[in-house]
C-alpha cells in the first residue's frame, strides 16, 4: 500500500498480523533493508499482534528523494503515516538506520507511539562508523548494489553467523537484496542520510516513553558501549545485548528479537 506525502512522494508500507489486536508494532528497516527483512520476526509476532512495516524514503517500493532526506524528515513522514492509520498502542521498532529514526519519532512526535524498540542502533557517527559509511559510498560508485554487498555484509553480520548462517547463505542473501529495489541511487540517498545526522544523545533525555534497546556483542558498528550511553540518556530505558551476534540483528537473531520484543510488549501492557 502506498501513502502520499505532502511533496507527492510515496511509503510503501504493510499491514501483517491479528486485525484486532490491542498493540502495534511498527518495524522500520535499517540501511539498504526492505520490508522483507523483517519477515522471520513477522511470522513469530502475527497472531498476538497487528504488525505495520514501512520502506523509509529511499528504500525498497518507497519513492527515492532527489536531494538528502534528513532523518528528521524521515521521522515526519513516519508521523503523518502513523496518524493517517490511527493504529492501536503502536510501538515502534526500529534497527540501524530506522533506529536513527525511531529516535527522532519518539523525541519530535511524543504522542506517535506509546514505546520504542531500539536495535543496533545509533546516536552519534564516530569516527570509525564515518570510515565505514566511506567505504560503502565508494563501493557504491564504483560497482553498485553488488559490489556494496560484498563490502557491507561481513561487517554487518557477526562472526557467529558465518560459523552457522542458520537463516540463508551470504550468496543467497546477496542475491536475494540485489533483487530488493536495491539501486545506486537510492543506496547513496541513505548514506547522506546517515552522514548529515548530528549527535542526538542530548535530545534522547527528551523521551518520555519505555525504550528497549538491542545490541549485538559483536557488532563494530554499533558498539555495546555507544548503546550503554544512549540507554543512560533515555530516562526510561532497559538494554539487552546478545552474545554472539552481529550488527544485523532481524536476519541473525530471529527468535531472540521475536523474544523481547513480544515480552516488552507483555510488559507495556501489565502496567495498563
Amino acid at each position: 500500500m502506498k501513502h502520499i506525502l505532502p511533496d507527492g512522494a510515496a511509503l510503501h508500507y504493510e499491514l501483517h498480523g491479528n486485525p484486532k489486536a490491542d498493540q502495534t508494532f511498527v518495524f522500520l528497516n535499517g540501511f539498504s533493508q526492505t520490508t522483507a527483512a523483517w519477515a522471520g520476526v513477522v511470522f513469530a509476532l502475527s497472531k498476538p499482534y497487528r504488525l505495520l512495516l514501512v520502506d523509509l524514503l529511499n528504500q525498497g517500493k518507497s519513492t527515492t528523494t532527489p536531494a538528502v532526506c534528513t532523518l528528521e524528515a524521515h521521522a515526519a513522514a513516519i508521523a503523518g503515516l502513523l496518524r493517517v492509520l490511527e493504529l492501536s498502542k503502536p510501538i515502534v521498532v526500529g534497527i540501524s538506520m530506522g533506529g536513527a529514526v525511531a529516535q527522532r519519532l519518539l523525541v519530535q512526535f511524543p504522542e506517535a507511539a506509546v514505546a520504542g524498540v531500539l536495535v543496533s542502533s545509533f546516536a552519534q557517527v564516530d569516527a570509525y562508523f564515518d570510515a565505514v559509511l566511506q567505504s560503502w559510498e565508494k563501493a557504491v560508485l564504483a560497482g553498485g548494489p553488488p559490489l556494496l554487498l560484498d563490502v557491507m555484509l561481513p561487517l554487518v553480520l557477526g562472526r557467529s553467523y558465518f560459523d552457522k548462517p542458520f537463516v540463508v547463505s551470504l550468496e543467497h542473501l546477496k542475491q536475494n537484496k540485489v533483487s530488493q529495489s536495491l539501486t545506486s541511487e537510492s543506496l547513496l540517498q541513505q548514506i547522506l542520510s546517515i552522514k548529515t545526522s548530528k549527535e542526538f544523545i542530548p535530545e534522547l533525555r527528551q523521551v518520555q516513553v519505555p525504550v528497549l534497546l538491542v545490541h549485538g556483542q559483536e557488532d563494530p558498528l554499533c558498539p555495546v558501549r555507544a548503546a550503554e550511553v544512549m540507554a543512560k540518556a533515555i530516562p526510561q530505558a532497559k538494554l539487552e545485548v546478545l552474545p554472539n551476534a552481529g550488527h544485523t540483528l532481524n536476519l541473525e537473531c530471529i527468535p531472540d528479537v521475536s523474544r523481547l520484543v513480544d515480552t516488552f510488549a507483555k510488559q507495556l501492557s501489565s502496567l495498563n
